[in-house]
């Protein structure tokens, strides 16, 4: 006897949508058994992780604040995932955009004009872009594999954010430290709640997940994009070309990965540092994938893994923890996601084999 995965004629609808939900309490079981195991008090854990941090007018400030560039990476990367492009390098696109955004603020230091701003969003825009450009050509042009490339392209991008930090834009009144001159007050994005540290970037992501949708269902370009991922026999057949979906699935997740990096040194940053972000490019996979490759759910998700976030940042003062039970959080969620995934289109089917030496009936 053996057991095996048989594909299910129609996978539940019902149940692609409710698997995020069952994925989240899954991983709220496995951290109350991991902080038993801790010997932590689970409710108290719990209530520190995920609740606690969410409190007062300032903590939802933080929560938004911190769930804007993953949205921001996570529907660039949807866009993609759906035409089975795969960006896995969100996190250098978004360091290129910091550098390109942020070397733009430092250029017009003195100017009090109201386009810088706008200025260091088209640049961000354009440095992701670029970043993305490489895979996008070595997949078209040589086939090279774009998951490969673009993640070690992430690595790339951190170095040449250390080597300007530590070299040609390092602040020479900056008592030797590796970070840029603070950017001027009409080079940072405005507040949008008093009191915190909320910027417009929340309202940038939230029009990206507008875009998103618009771009996905009603648009001609992302029609043929989602058919190119459900089925690119058809495609092929239907004239949609291989490369341009290549193409922008690249562009729009570099495009958006990069308007986060200028999010970040435009507001709360304020410079540039050696380390502009914390893995958000990262996080914005498993946003894309448990909010199901879906703007709104993109939206519902990102503000679960900024929770995370948050919650593994208390963890760490309040209870003593280390700063991987962040990481610890992210990945059993992405795990039980791909556990509900493969039971949603799947099932198990035993199946009886003959005894050793005899013949099947």
């Amino acid at each position: 006897m053996r057991i095996r995965l048989e594909a299910r004629p129609e996978p539940s609808r019902l149940a692609q949508w409710l698997s995020p939900v069952v994925a989240t309490a899954a991983v709220l079981v496995i951290g109350f058994a991991l902080f038993a195991a801790m010997g932590k008090n689970p409710w108290e854990a719990l209530y520190t992780f995920f609740i606690e941090p969410v409190d007062t007018l300032y903590d939802l400030g933080e929560l938004l604040l911190k769930a804007s560039p993953i949205m921001l990476c996570a529907v660039g990367l949807a866009v993609g995932y759906r035409a089975n492009v795969w960006n896995i390098g969100a996190e250098g696109q978004l360091i290129l955009g910091a550098i390109a955004g942020g070397g733009l603020a430092l250029a017009f230091q003195e100017s009090e004009s109201k386009l810088v701003i706008p200025l260091m969003i088209i640049g961000g825009m354009a440095g992701g872009m670029l970043w993305a450009a490489i895979p996008a050509f070595l997949r078209t042009r040589f086939n090279a594999n774009e998951i490969l490339v673009s993640l070690m392209l992430v690595y790339v991008a951190s170095l040449v954010l250390s080597l300007l930090v530590h070299g040609a834009w390092r602040d020479p009144e900056g008592f030797n430290f590796p970070q840029s001159k603070l950017f001027s007050e009409h080079a940072l994005l405005p507040n949008l709640l008093p009191e915190t540290r909320l910027n417009v970037g929340f309202l940038i992501a939230l029009a990206a997940v507008a875009a998103g949708w618009l771009f996905m269902r009603k648009s001609l370009p992302g029609y043929q994009m989602r058919v190119a991922g459900l089925a690119p026999a058809a495609a092929n057949y239907a004239g949609i070309s291989a490369k341009r979906t290549v193409w922008m699935g690249m562009l729009i997740g570099g495009a958006c990965a990069g308007i986060a990096g200028v999010g970040e040194v435009a507001g709360p940053v304020g410079q540039l540092l050696p380390v502009i972000s914390p893995g958000y490019g990262f996080a914005a996979i498993i946003v894309a994938f448990v909010g199901r490759l879906h703007p709104v759910g993109i939206f519902f998700a990102s503000l679960l893994m900024s929770l995370l976030y948050l919650g593994g940042e208390a963890a760490q003062m309040k209870l003593a923890l280390p700063s991987s039970v962040t990481g610890l959080f992210q990945g059993t969620l992405l795990l039980f996601l791909l556990a509900a995934d493969v039971f949603i289109h799947y099932r198990l089917r035993v199946v009886r084999t003959a005894p050793h030496g005899a013949r099947a009936a």
